[in-house]
């Protein structure tokens, strides 16, 4: 009887047609085995060449569904090695070593016969003739019928050489494919990427899949991913890439998964947890510090341990983050504890055995250690579960060990500190307050894999990996072309000139093209910025050494920018730079009112983007207002005629706005002459309106007149202590004011 032990290779598809295609690829069916209730996806199990494959369907398409199903999948079953993501993709139709891409063929490896083809006619092939290939620049007529029904031009076709032959090949070609959430219809948005990236197949989960399972993708061409695509090819694409996949177990790798013993135990499994870690969306991987890391942790015997040093800003978190994704298959678990200070590195112990009983709730000692709330008992039961014998694939990644506790031979206790740049030799009480001793939380047994990041050089538990600056222009303007998203930087002398400036520091380069991407300035406006900003900083603080003034530079530019745009964002960063750098509680910031967060964030992010969205709403507004003077409103539709009167007081059509609070009082009146609390409050609403726009326009007496009507409802619903009445006998008292100086100038010129 097989168990859920027994599989290796895990099958992923997306498609309803890329399922069917799989399964007809299996020698034989599995019967369906138990899952745990947390696991919802749905398995078909089978085998290939005496190879035992797990089928596993995605609910919806994006990298976010592949990730949590392969996820998922590896937990309920714990000695799956590697991942075929199978299923159709978007060509590009550029010529390669094996040929022209075109319908039909397969973005992998090289080519193979299709003798199971001929097994199932839905997978028919399509002929070449039924492979369309247009301009990029001539865009598909009518959406939702084919080209032939939509009067696409025929004559717009390219005209290409028919290589159909008597028996089906699959045509297989090697090279670059694209991952992303969403599906390209553009021809000449593919074939930029293309051009920029060397991609030769578009797809939307191979992202998703690869960072918790090493995944060999194969597509079939379906599709030359511009506005004229349909479903014709999708069947036969799905056919060549499963027949393609089937192929790979008849060849030696796939054996030697298949003869693996069980590499882990099932409790000692843990999936890929990032989601406590700020990771950059564009990372400048370093290969030569990738492989450093790989050839010290790649020893077979001991315990390994690599020290990653460098200055602050410089990359060591993300260089870490890079290679565990790399190399996420060598290990059977990664944490990562932040041990910045000593009470942040206990927290992430007990997150940490959290996360642990979550996925192998049995572990009787790490549960009651959880159950104490001691942090000293949870250090302790998660160095216990490291310390098995049996547990000897794991990764730990101490993140940011920059306070280091050491003893010289005076028995004097001193500190190693660091500044945002390098480390600094410290005796100050608060230094001490935060430095200890990594070596008391590390785990004693003589094998897995330890990563440490620090900006101290005295850390001296493992090798040394030296992280610099970067040295190559183009690395640094990658940096900048990847996080401002303008392609053109790399072309750009000025561009060149303010990465030189930069000097290599990912953080500063970050932060320049974040603001890049956030403005419409000019690499040299930018420049010039900043030159203006370092010499200001080297006036005020000159004792800073060049790697913190080019940081602060960069920041105050940002923060500038921030200030001028939004006074209240940068008021509240100047609060949060009082509190200590970890992740703040969301309710610290979180509004009163849930709903204000979604109308503010509504406003776009600039002022003008607010008015363009509302002039917009202005033609149907109009609409509704001619509706409201003609046809009699239903009670239910009033409360929307106030947001109706708001947006024309905020388009300065104050008249139309009064007709909307008129209409709208004129309904609640009519609901409940008693003067029901529940139609006060909104007719409230319509007074006090009504009173501001009389002001605006200058009728003082009619203000005064609804003011007062306000202050009465006001009495009734909240009474004489509440704001709102407070408020509004403000208000009257200005009115009065102002009436009275109306009637003494009137009384003046009459007199005159």
């Amino acid at each position: 009887m097989l168990s859920r032990e027994s599989y290796r290779v895990g099958w992923i598809c997306l498609l309803e047609v890329e399922q069917i295609a799989a399964m007809e690829m299996l020698d034989d069916e599995h019967p369906p085995l138990p899952q745990p209730s947390a696991d919802t996806n749905v398995y078909n199990l089978g085998s290939i060449n005496n190879h035992n494959v797990v089928i596993a369907g995605l609910p919806r398409a994006g990298n976010y569904s592949a990730a949590t199903v392969v996820t998922q999948m590896r937990t309920t079953f714990p000695n799956l090695k590697y991942g075929l993501l199978v299923g159709i993709g978007g060509g590009v139709p550029i010529k390669t070593d094996h040929g022209m891409i075109r319908l039909g063929h397969v973005v992998n490896m090289e080519a193979l016969q299709l003798s199971r083809l001929r097994t199932f006619r839905r997978f028919k092939f399509p002929s070449t003739a039924n492979d369309y290939l247009y301009p990029s620049h001539y865009t598909h007529k009518q959406d939702g019928v084919s080209c032939a029904d939509g009067g696409c031009d025929p004559k717009q076709r390219i005209e290409r050489p028919n290589d159909e032959e008597g028996e089906p090949f699959i045509i297989v070609h090697r090279g670059t494919i694209a991952s992303g959430e969403l599906v390209i219809k553009d021809a000449k948005q593919r074939d930029d990427l293309a051009q920029e990236h060397g991609v030769l197949c578009f797809e939307m989960e191979a992202a998703g899949a690869l960072a918790d399972l090493p995944c060999m993708v194969i597509r079939g061409i379906s599709d030359y991913c511009d506005s004229h695509k349909n479903d014709q090819w999708h069947g036969y694409a799905a056919a060549v890439a499963a027949a393609y996949a089937r192929q790979l177990f008849f060849h030696m790798a796939i054996e030697e998964v298949q003869r693996t013993p069980n590499p882990t135990p099932t409790a000692f499994e843990l999936p890929l947890n990032l989601s406590e870690i700020s990771e950059v969306t564009h990372f400048v991987a370093r290969e030569d510090q990738l492989k450093k890391i790989q050839e010290i942790l790649g020893a077979t015997v001991g315990r390994c341990t690599a020290v990653v040093h460098g200055l602050g800003g410089i990359g060591k978190t993300q260089l870490a983050i890079a290679y565990i994704k790399r190399h996420r298959s060598d290990y059977s678990a990664e944490i990562w504890p932040n041990a910045r200070d000593e009470t942040s590195l206990k927290q992430s112990f007990a997150r940490a055995a959290k996360w642990i009983l979550r996925h192998h709730p049995s572990i009787t000692y790490i549960a009651g250690a959880l159950e104490s709330r001691d942090l000293d008992k949870t250090v302790k039961a998660v160095n216990r579960w490291l310390n098995d014998a049996s547990n000897n694939r794991w990764l730990l990644v101490y993140d940011n060990y920059d306070n280091l506790l050491m003893g010289t031979h005076t028995g004097k206790i001193s500190t190693y500190t660091s500044s945002p740049g390098a480390a600094t030799y410290s005796g100050d009480d608060r230094d001490l307050a935060k430095a200890f001793d990594l070596q008391s939380f590390l785990p004693e047994a003589d094998h897995g894999a330890i990563v440490v990041t620090t900006r101290s050089s005295m850390v001296k538990i493992g090798r040394t990996i030296h992280l610099r600056k970067l040295e190559d222009i183009n690395d640094s303007l990658e940096v900048l072309t990847s996080v401002s998203g303008r392609k053109d930087l790399k072309q750009d002398p000025v561009a060149a000139d303010l990465a030189r400036q930069l000097d290599g520091l990912p953080l500063a380069l970050a932060t320049a093209g974040a603001y890049l991407e956030q403005t419409s300035i000019s690499c040299t406006e930018y420049l010039q910025l900043y030159r203006e900003s370092w010499q200001q900083l080297h006036k005020e603080t000159p004792q800073l050494p060049a790697y913190d003034q080019t940081l602060h530079s960069t920041w105050n530019l940002s923060y500038g920018y921030i200030q001028q745009h939004s006074p209240t964002a940068a008021m509240l960063l100047r609060q949060w730079a009082y509190f200590s750098s970890e992740d703040l509680c969301h309710g610290l910031v979180e509004a009163d009112q849930p709903a204000m967060s979604k109308h503010v964030e509504s406003r776009g992010r600039e002022e003008s983007e607010f008015w363009l969205i509302q002039r917009r709403l202005t033609a149907h507004a109009d609409r509704c207002l001619k509706t409201i003077r003609m046809m009699e409103i239903e009670d239910k539709a009033l409360g929307t005629l106030l947001p109706l009167g708001w947006l024309y007081k905020d388009q300065r059509r104050l008249q139309d706005a009064e007709a909307v609070y008129e209409r709208a009082l004129e309904g609640y009146e009519k609901i409940s002459p008693a003067n029901s609390i529940t139609t006060r409050i909104p007719a409230l609403g319509a007074v006090v309106n009504l009173g501001c726009l009389c002001e605006k326009q200058g009728n003082v007496f009619d203000a005064l007149l609804y003011s007062q009507r306000a202050l009465d409802s006001t009495d009734i619903i909240y009474g004489r202590q509440s704001q709102t009445y407070a408020m509004l006998s403000s208000q009257i008292s200005s009115l009065q004011r102002a009436r009275s100086e109306k009637i003494d100038k009137q009384d003046f010129i009459f007199q005159k």
